[in-house]
C-alpha cells in the first residue's frame, strides 16, 4: 500500500498539471484568434476540476502509476469552434500546437528548476523528474499525426481542402484509434507505441534538458 501511494503521488500531480495546462493553452490560443467558446464555457482556468475526465484524468493514470507503467491520461477537451476563428485552417493548426507547446514549456521550466539545484529532497527530485518527463512524453504523444491527437489537426490543416475533408472524418474514430494504439497493437503485435515511438525522442529531449545536470 505504501508503494502504491508513493507511485500515485509521484506521477498523478504531474500528469494533472500537464494535461490542465495543455487544455487551457488550446482554449487561450483559440480565444486570441476569435473563438470565445472555451471562455464562455469557463474552461480558461487552471482549476483542474472543470477539466477532469474521470477515466482519463483519474482512473487510467492511477492504474498506470500503480502498475509501474508510464503515466498517461487526458482531460475533457476544451471546446473550440473552427468557424469562429479568423483564419480557420491556419488558426486551428496553431490552436492544436498550443497544447504540446505548453507541455514543452512546462518541461523547460522544470529543467530550469532542476538546474538551479534548489530542490534537495530525494522524493521532490523524483517528482520534478517525473513532471519533466510527463510533459515531454505528453507533448510528443499529442504530435502523432492522427486524430484525436493535436498532430492530426496539423495534418488536416496542411492537406488540400478535399483531402482535409476526408481526413476529418477520422475524428469520429478518435477514441477507437487511441485504444488501438495503446492496447490492441501492443497486445497483438508486441509493439509498444509509447515505448518504441515516443520514448526514444523523449529521452533524447530529457538528455538535452538534464544531461548536464547532476543525477541524470
Amino acid at each position: 500500500m505504501t508503494d502504491i501511494l508513493y507511485q500515485v503521488l509521484l506521477w498523478l500531480p504531474a500528469l494533472v498539471i500537464a494535461i490542465v495546462f495543455h487544455e487551457v493553452a488550446h482554449g487561450w490560443v483559440a480565444y486570441a484568434f476569435g473563438d470565445p467558446t472555451a471562455k464562455n464555457a469557463k474552461r480558461l482556468t487552471l482549476n483542474p476540476i472543470p477539466h477532469i475526465d474521470p477515466i482519463g484524468t483519474v482512473i487510467l493514470p492511477t492504474v498506470l502509476a500503480i502498475s509501474g507503467a508510464p503515466a498517461f491520461g487526458w482531460a475533457k477537451p476544451v471546446p473550440v469552434r473552427a468557424d469562429k476563428l479568423r483564419n480557420p485552417r491556419v488558426h486551428m493548426m496553431l490552436v492544436a500546437l498550443a497544447g504540446p507547446g505548453a507541455n514543452f514549456l512546462l518541461a523547460i521550466v522544470g529543467a530550469l528548476i532542476w538546474a538551479l539545484g534548489i530542490v534537495q529532497s530525494e522524493f521532490l527530485l523524483q517528482m520534478l523528474f517525473g513532471f519533466i518527463l510527463v510533459n515531454v512524453v505528453l507533448g510528443l504523444f499529442n504530435l502523432l499525426p492522427l486524430p484525436p491527437f493535436d498532430g492530426g489537426h496539423v495534418v488536416e490543416g496542411l492537406l488540400p481542402r478535399p483531402l482535409a475533408a476526408r481526413y476529418r472524418r477520422l475524428d469520429r474514430w478518435g477514441l477507437l484509434i487511441l485504444i488501438l494504439l495503446l492496447l490492441v497493437v501492443p497486445a497483438l503485435f508486441n509493439v509498444n507505441i509509447v515505448g518504441e515511438l515516443i520514448m526514444p525522442p523523449a529521452m533524447a529531449i530529457m538528455r538535452f534538458l538534464l544531461g548536464a545536470s547532476p543525477g541524470f
